[in-house]
């Protein structure tokens, strides 16, 4: 029993850092129907900036605040001049932003090396905490979980309670009514593709907290993007929830009770929800 809580507790650690990065991928490329494949490569970005920024300052919170500012002023590039004159044509879009993390991706494999990079989290979630049951479980991975939830009840405030968010939900549905309107959509849309990727950095930060930064998380980050989004349904902040939980928990056990098919696991449970809803458990056709 203690075992089986253990890898629940796993999973849930793992769901909550899956839902951090998809979250700002969500909110991209479900509301926006942007496909940035750079997102991975935004989440790299990210942990390394935060990692530097912390060591210089001292402060981990100092790093975490400067690699949401870094990956949003990057997003905001990528989004003003090489996406917004391809809006529509996703084949495209594609191609540009896979060039675009690649590039990213090199320039950080030139400037820090392939060795691993550790963050020394604060005190305050450093060391373990004992739970019922399960005992003595890293407090890193406790904040994680409280720090997914916070950023899930913000973002779902936002899309539905802010003015902000009524611009967003309708820009989605048709932009030229809400233009005629007299809205800026173009100003709404390129600040909501800032506040994506600023989720992925700040997901770096976290992710590289509780686990670590390296070469080739870039392409695991987008990897579980992809397919958190296809789970639980584009464009919906409780879909994306619902299908990290399910893959964290997928994976997790997978792990424990057959290591060598724990990512075929994964892939049957994206195939078994397709099947029965091809939008996704959330997604709007579902």
């Amino acid at each position: 029993m203690k075992l089986y809580l253990l890898v629940a507790m796993n999973g849930l650690t793992v769901a909550a850092l899956y839902f951090l990065v998809a979250s700002g991928f969500s909110l991209i490329f479900g509301l926006l129907r942007s496909v940035n494949m750079a997102h991975g490569a935004l989440y790299l970005l990210g942990g390394y900036v935060g990692y530097e920024i912390a060591a210089v300052s001292g402060s981990w919170v100092a790093g975490l605040v400067g690699a949401s500012i870094a990956a949003a002023i990057v997003g905001a590039v990528l989004h003003q001049f090489l996406l917004r004159s391809l809006e529509g044509d996703e084949l495209r879009q594609a191609l540009v932003t896979i060039g675009f993390g690649v590039v990213i991706s090199d320039l950080l494999l030139a400037r820090y090396g392939g060795a691993t990079v550790l963050f020394e989290p604060p005190e305050a979630i450093f060391g373990s905490t004992a739970l019922p049951l399960v005992g003595a479980y890293p407090t890193i991975r406790l904040f994680v979980m409280g720090f997914a939830c916070a950023v899930g009840g913000a973002l779902w405030w936002i899309i539905h309670h802010t003015r902000l968010g009524m611009l967003i939900r309708a820009g989605v549905d048709d932009q030229r009514i809400v233009s005629a309107m007299g809205f800026n959509i173009g100003r709404t849309m390129l600040l909501v593709f800032a506040l994506g990727a600023a989720l992925a950095g700040a997901a770096g930060v976290v992710g590289g907290s509780a686990l670590s930064i390296a070469p080739g998380e870039d392409a695991r980050a987008l990897l579980s993007s992809l397919v958190v989004v296809i789970v639980g349904g584009m464009g919906s902040l409780v879909g994306g929830a619902v299908g990290a939980l399910l893959i964290g928990m997928a994976e997790q056990f997978g792990l424990a009770l057959f290591p060598n098919y724990a990512m075929l696991l994964t892939f049957l449970l994206m195939v078994g929800v397709l099947a029965v809803r091809p939008a996704g458990l959330f997604g709007r056709g579902a």
